[in-house]
């Protein structure tokens, strides 16, 4: 991922922060044809210090699940468009729209799981992080055989991050006028996506004064 040094992040509260925001990230694999695969799933993140371990599952007849090696995940975070508008030095600088946004891009080795204990408890973590946020009770039922053939239609896949890339591009590279400027402009939008913005732009603009 192309990360110009203002924007780059060292503090994997980050990566806590994205992936407790929106645990539904893009898997990327390579093909037995040398052409890339993705896939788009919910998953489990845990990371003790400077480990970090993500997991997850595929349907098994999608063709991702066969593969063994190198991947790559995608966290995506929020996003939007900021007008040179809201910059006080648009006219004197000849300022352009950009894009502001975080991301992070989680490197390692996949392995996949196929025993039938690994599977069932990627499958009722799952189902304890996501019901809890609907409202739901459902839970895993080992003892149910009706579930448990259910998970021969799944594979479950574990990836141990080598390398951790994470971006925050907010503005950094700016005045603070035109960072206020933009927090204030984005403020003034309906939606989650520029509230969620603009704070991750005040709260890297407060650090600028530390």
């Amino acid at each position: 991922m192309y990360t110009p040094r203002a924007f780059a992040e060292d503090d994997l509260a980050g990566l806590d922060w994205l992936l407790a925001r929106d645990p539904f990230v893009t898997l990327v694999t390579t093909g037995e044809d040398g052409l890339p695969l993705a896939t788009h799933l919910p998953v489990l993140y845990a990371r003790h210090g400077g480990d970090v371990i993500v997991e997850g599952h595929w349907a098994r007849p999608n063709p991702q699940a066969s593969h063994a090696g190198p991947a790559l995940i995608i966290v995506h975070g929020p996003h939007h468009y900021i007008s040179p508008g809201w910059y006080p030095d648009k006219a004197e600088a000849a300022r352009v729209p950009t894009w502001n946004y975080a991301a992070a891009h989680l490197h390692g080795m996949l392995e996949a799981l196929h025993a039938e204990d690994e599977l069932a408890s990627i499958v009722a973590r799952l189902g304890e992080r996501f019901e809890t946020q609907v409202g739901g009770d459902w839970r895993y039922d080992p003892a149910d055989e009706r579930e448990r053939r259910q998970l021969r239609g799944i594979v479950g896949f574990r990836v141990r991050a080598t390398r951790i890339e994470l971006k925050f591009k907010l503005n950094q590279n700016h005045p603070v006028a035109n960072v206020e400027g933009a927090i204030a402009g984005l403020r003034q939008l309906p939606g989650e996506a520029p509230a969620a913005v603009a704070g991750l732009m005040a709260d890297r603009l407060a650090r600028r004064a530390r």
